[in-house]
């Protein structure tokens, strides 16, 4: 009964799918209208070139719950997800891509995993129906995310998710950080779960998958091991690495002047020489800009927000 009460909110932002917008949104509010409960539909319009914006226009004359977001230009899906959880009034925020892939029928599995406890629950398209390509670089994709992250679920960047409003309001998406919202969530301290969602072969239109967008998943990944992990001690990362390079440095030094000493060898036509210099130069480097950095943040400490979950207060 509870969940009932609840106003379910469902983003979906998109990208020239003038032809699959009109069956989504019936296959939506078919699974919505039975559960009687407040919705919205929330379509970010991401800077399309089709005919789509009029479809969502037709959309939103015929029903209220439709709600449309149109850039002028394509700002890319983290920029659209952004707009449409600040829009989102939802107590519980479904993202879903408008491809027609994935299936609205996951929506009442996805609302009761958020209220058995979960703060975000992210698809798992198991038996997913994309081409050979796109299917198994999304699997390597997956497996070095899940192994450097430590968050163990199959498919992070699926589109269909569930969030609690907390968990939306919390995370900041720019760039192309939406692959990595579940991290995020993690990392902030959020219970993340995932579950097997249904997937479709795409109906309309073409992938927006190309090799450029798997090269720049990968210094994405990179971002935001460093924004979760590394943010407000720099100097662990830099520090580490600066000092591995430098004691590499030192060990040759040591070495050669070993030689040199004792063995009575000449240095000045051997390249380790230089190798090991250029080692302890660069170590130090490193330090100093992981100094630098926790200069930064020590400036920066009172702007530091942490997310709280609960406060409880004495009261007179």
């Amino acid at each position: 009964m509870e969940a009932k009460q609840q106003k379910i909110s469902i983003v979906i932002p998109l990208l020239n799918e003038e032809e699959s917008l009109k069956e989504l949104h019936q296959q939506i509010i078919s699974v919505l209208n039975p559960l009687n409960c407040p919705y919205e539909i929330i379509f970010i319009d991401d800077g399309s070139t089709d005919n789509s914006l009029q479809v969502l226009k037709d959309l939103h004359k015929s029903d209220t719950s439709v709600q449309i977001i149109s850039f002028r230009k394509n700002n890319g899906k983290s920029a659209a997800l952004a707009k449409g959880f600040n829009e989102a009034s939802g107590d519980i925020i479904i993202t879903m891509d408008a491809d027609l892939q994935d299936d609205p029928t996951e929506i009442p599995q996805l609302i009761e995993q958020i209220n058995s406890g979960y703060d975000l629950v992210s698809g798992w398209k198991k038996n997913r129906k994309d081409p050979f390509i796109k299917r198994h670089t999304s699997k390597i994709y997956n497996g070095v995310t899940s192994s450097l992250t430590g968050l163990k679920i199959h498919d992070i960047n699926c589109g269909i998710k569930a969030y609690t409003r907390e968990v939306t309001e919390t995370l900041n998406i720019y760039g192309q950080l939406h692959r990595f919202l579940p991290v995020m969530a993690r990392w902030e301290g959020f219970k993340v779960g995932e579950m097997i969602v249904k997937h479709h072969p795409r109906k309309f239109g073409k992938t927006k998958f190309g090799l450029s967008r798997f090269a720049a998943g990968f210094f994405d990944l990179i971002t935001v091991l460093f924004i979760t992990r590394y943010t407000k001690r720099p100097l662990h990362l830099f520090g580490s690495v600066g000092m591995l390079s430098f004691l590499f440095g030192i060990i040759i030094s040591v070495y050669l002047a070993y030689e040199r000493i004792f063995l009575e060898k000449y240095l000045t036509n051997r390249p380790l020489l230089f190798l090991g210099i250029l080692a302890i130069i660069v170590g130090v480097q490193f330090i100093s800009i992981g100094l630098l950095g926790e200069m930064i943040t020590e400036s920066k400490k009172g702007e530091i927000d942490y997310p709280v979950k609960l406060i409880l207060k004495k009261t007179s």
